[in-house]
């Protein structure tokens, strides 16, 4: 059975958090003194601020080494993987019973698969980038290792 995937909780995870945080600024400036309620009310907007400027930032950070991530991928990638031998080896015999299954990946996938196999990438990253179940990925990989050597 293939495991279900994790759901993006980042942005529930942002409105809490906002949320908690707009009920405590609440409470700390209707607990201030009225005297020392500006000053209060100047500290929690510049505090919020801050915390937006982090969280900004975070996000750009993962967003730029995300795009990296890929521009990497396909630079790697060019038309000498994709020969008519590419597919060579492909270990048909022991991916067809798995293909029976449940929410099986497609020809397509396994093909694509196999070919980064074959170029060095291992099971965990199959499993990761391609959404690979873990035994078809630990096959792929082999099958690729046993291949190359």
């Amino acid at each position: 059975m293939r495991p279900l995937p994790h759901p993006h909780t980042g942005e529930g995870t942002a409105v809490l958090g906002v949320l908690l945080l707009t009920v405590l600024e609440m409470t700390a400036l209707a607990t201030a003194p009225r005297t020392d309620q500006p000053i209060v009310a100047g500290a929690l907007l510049g505090a919020a601020t801050a915390a937006f400027v982090v969280v900004a930032a975070v996000v750009h950070s993962h967003r730029r080494g995300q795009r990296q991530a890929r521009r990497q991928l396909t630079e790697a990638v060019d038309e000498t993987w994709f020969t008519g031998g590419a597919l060579d080896g492909f270990p048909e015999d022991a991916v067809r019973p798995l293909l029976l299954t449940p929410d099986a990946p497609s020809m397509n996938c396994l093909y694509s698969a196999w070919i980064f196999a074959t170029h060095g990438h291992d099971a965990a990253w199959l499993e990761h980038n391609l959404d690979l179940p873990a035994g078809v990925a630990h096959l792929l990989a082999s099958a690729a290792e046993r291949e190359r050597n």
